[in-house]
């Protein structure tokens, strides 16, 4: 057992950090006639996609970033959200779109990802943009793993020829965030519920990544001492507080660095959207 405990990387205040060198980028482009928009498309009412889409709003009015939410009626037919964002994709002053998920049933996820300009998709999740990441081009990376390289590099912290681990094989986190690893050189294990022995894994890790959406899932007998532990899960538990993935007060007395719950890597998501939407503005300017 280590006698230290672990350093926190704290995302709320490298995303703070970030945006403000991001406020200064967004004036020095609108003095060029370039400003950064990103329409969001929210279909229905579902509360954390509300509570998701105003903090984004929130952060691209700290930045300068021009943005706009569309909310749609959830009975709204997938035909007609498809040409909504063919609208979108046309017009010239919009250079991000994003399509907040979950969807209603009726209404097929993938189908709205792959009609999305891959140009303006600044969430990362087109399948051009999803080639490009996984063979190592230059292309809008998924939100919350990009976050999650940052917060990492954020601290200096090599990644070349550790043992990275992830728990949780999602599209949208445990599979890309595997992907930006093993293009810093590192060498990456998925695992996820049908993985036998899980602590054997866990215990091997440098690096351990949690992204399963089940609270404290990793406690600190799951850690390696000195491992580094990123915490990708948000979950509202009883009492109405937010808890990660991973046990924060025991795994923090064996890892060297930790992200906490909240105030870790959700800031990140957002921050890591807007670095996107910007990058958008400037090539779709240079086209």
């Amino acid at each position: 057992m280590s006698t230290t405990t672990a350093e926190v990387i704290n995302g709320k205040d490298l995303s703070h950090d970030m945006k403000m060198e991001m406020k200064t980028e967004v004036t020095e482009l609108k003095q060029t006639g370039i400003t950064p928009h990103l329409t969001v498309l929210l279909v229905g009412d579902d509360p954390a996609s509300k509570s998701y889409v105003s903090g984004k709003k929130k952060a691209c009015d700290e930045t300068g970033i021009s943005s706009d939410v569309t909310e749609l009626d959830p009975s709204i037919s997938e035909e007609e959200l498809l040409q909504r964002i063919e609208d979108l994709n046309n017009d010239p002053k919009v250079h991000g779109i994003l399509v907040q998920l979950p969807l209603p049933d009726h209404i097929d996820e993938q189908k709205v990802i792959e009609t999305i300009d891959p140009s303006k998709d600044v969430d990362g999740f087109h399948p051009v943009n999803i080639g490009r990441m996984m063979i190592g081009e230059d292309t809008f990376l998924p939100c919350t793993p990009y976050g999650i390289i940052t917060m990492l590099k954020s601290k200096n912290i090599n990644i070349e020829g550790k043992h990275a681990v992830i728990v949780g094989r999602s599209n949208i986190v445990g599979k890309p965030v595997g992907q930006l690893l093993l293009n810093e050189n590192a060498t990456v294990t998925y695992c996820h519920s049908r993985t036998k022995n899980l602590q054997e894994f866990t215990r091997s890790a440098d690096i351990l990544i949690a992204a399963v959406g089940k609270p404290h899932v990793i406690t600190g007998e799951d850690v390696k001492d000195g491992a580094i532990v990123v915490d990708v899960g948000v979950n509202r538990i009883e009492d109405g507080s937010l808890t990660g993935d991973v046990d924060f007060e025991s795994a923090k007395q064996k890892a060297s660095y930790i992200t906490p719950v909240p105030r870790g890597v959700g800031p990140m998501t957002i921050t890591m959207l807007l670095k996107n939407t910007i990058k958008a503005a400037k090539e779709l300017a240079k086209s």
